[in-house]
């Protein structure tokens, strides 16, 4: 697949210039069993333009997470299987209510020298909760953090005092935007973290340098530098082929058929690493009636979707978030397709032959395919879609407010930070509109219980409720697909936005 001129030059501009961009590494015919020091590895992410930013506290696009992961670390990381593993904190621990939580911090080192002490983590919080910073990611899922209360106890621990009880605390602070910065630091411009690599240069829409931290808590990487970059679907596929990059984020399964047998790229395959859907607004007719919302739920072929726009790399969904994750509620019955019964709601509710607008884009692969394909099913059963298209850069801002159905897809979280960031009356990312008081209180009561067991049980019922009266379709938990070359080693299979997901500091090149 050729890069189109324009594609080619974007691309080309935002890594170094000379000739053959793999200049110094071995071919892809040559292995490596042991990690080897040096190079400059570049990967390639969806760009988001001049939205990007290196605020590890604003972060919305992967490629802006990729990019803070380098400079920056957390307190907590997600594992594979979404469950809380230490980073800044070496440990924690809370009281019998799980109301006052304890960090115990490791010695790690700033690129500017200063050792990382209570302070910096405190200023971090209250700099995440900043009522001013509307962008601040991880400020509604904090909100409960009780930060006059909150204090250091020493120069390696803090305490975090949390104005109701949260046994969940710990998975909630390897959310992203929640970055450790410095104390006092407030200029994106000079990021300045304890990550493995050090800010060298940025330019929104185009590239990111970093060069090797020797003193990084966890060890210093092996590359010398690396290069996040922004490039859009074909651009990334044409040069992870070409050998202009190392790493393609977030490939089509399409791509993965098409280098099957290339022996210059792998591709790096990790299942259930997110959802596909749809989002039903339910704030407003026709979808603030369940009935009308579980019409389209029945008329929904998910079988062919995952058949259609995942080619078959996908299992199938049944309108619950986080298939293989911890809370996930296993046991429930399969939601098969019913046109008859939808039918029956259609007409029930008045949406009969009427006309619903579905709010598409191409701001991810297969968008745009599974929405026509949606408004194809949802004709056999009496309703029909209007299909409109939106700007891919500010799509998943724009759905909040349009489209009385939108696309839906959601990376890799824990169940509960899911559920707080898109599913409480006051979540930022609410797209379906969903908004009632006994549900939030339901969710904040659960949350709250410390026995695992029961805490288990409550989860299931808050969940059972959206699956039967919520707005979300979620029809499928695709395949996470990376490609690589062959001259790199040491990338994880891995969901987004775990400990081993874009993680630089431990591949190493030919």
């Amino acid at each position: 697949m050729p890069v189109t001129p324009t594609r080619r030059s974007v691309l080309a501009a935002a890594v170094a210039t000379g000739t053959g961009l793999l200049a110094g590494c071995a071919s892809a015919n040559s292995t490596s069993t042991s990690p080897k020091k040096g190079g400059t590895l570049r990967a390639a992410f969806p760009g988001a333009g001049v939205k990007e930013t290196m605020d590890p506290h604003a972060q919305r696009q992967f490629v802006d997470i990729a990019r803070h992961k380098a400079v920056f670390d957390k307190l907590v990381e997600l594992d594979a299987t979404l469950r809380p593993v230490p980073r800044l904190a070496r440990s924690w621990s809370s009281d019998d209510e799980a109301r006052v939580w304890r960090f115990e911090l490791r010695a790690a080192r700033f690129h500017d020298g200063h050792v990382l002490d209570a302070d910096d983590v405190l200023y971090s919080l209250s700099r995440i909760l900043d009522p001013r910073a509307a962008d601040h990611l991880a400020k509604n899922s904090l909100s409960h953090i009780d930060l006059p209360n909150c204090r250091k106890v020493g120069k390696r621990s803090v305490e975090i005092a949390l104005t109701r009880p949260n046994a969940e605390l710990p998975g909630q602070l390897a959310m992203t935007g929640t970055s450790i910065v410095r104390d006092g630091w407030d200029d994106p411009r000079k990021p300045v973290g304890t990550g493995p690599f050090r800010f060298v240069s940025f330019t929104a829409g185009r590239g990111f340098g970093g060069r090797r931290f020797d003193d990084h808590w966890n060890g210093a990487p092996h590359l010398d530098e690396v290069r996040i970059l922004s490039a859009e679907t074909e651009a990334r596929a044409a040069a992870v082929r070409g050998g202009e990059v190392h790493f393609a984020h977030e490939m089509t399964p399409t791509f993965a058929r098409t280098v099957a047998h290339d022996s210059r790229v792998r591709v790096v395959a990790t299942k259930r690493s997110g959802v596909q859907g749809f989002a039903l607004k339910t704030d407003s007719a026709p979808f603030d009636d369940p009935d009308a919302a579980m019409a389209v739920k029945l008329l929904v072929d998910r079988k062919r979707l995952v058949e259609v726009v995942c080619s078959g790399r996908a299992e199938i969904g049944n309108d619950v978030y986080g298939k293989g994750h911890t809370y996930y509620p296993e046991g429930l019955e399969q939601r098969e397709r019913d046109v008859a019964e939808a039918r029956r709601l259609l007409k029930r509710t008045g949406l009969f032959n009427k006309k619903v607008t579905f709010y598409t884009s191409t701001a991810a692969d297969g968008f745009a395919q599974a929405a026509h394909l949606f408004a194809e099913q949802a004709g056999e059963a009496g309703l029909k879609v209007e299909v409109v298209n939106g700007p891919p850069e500010s799509y998943f801002t724009d759905v909040l407010s349009q489209g009385t159905i939108t696309n839906h897809r959601c990376g890799a979280m824990t169940i509960p930070t899911y559920i707080s960031e898109r599913l409480l009356s006051d979540a930022p990312q609410n797209a379906t509109a969903w908004q009632h008081e006994d549900f939030d209180e339901a969710f904040t009561a659960a949350r709250a219980v410390v026995a695992d067991a029961e805490r288990t049980a409550r989860y299931r019922s808050v969940q059972t409720t959206l699956r039967d009266r919520g707005g979300l379709v979620l029809w499928g938990h695709p395949e996470w697909l990376n490609a690589v070359s062959r001259t790199v080693h040491g990338v994880k299979e891995a969901p987004p936005n775990t400990v081993d997901w874009a993680r630089f500091d431990t591949v190493w090149l030919d």
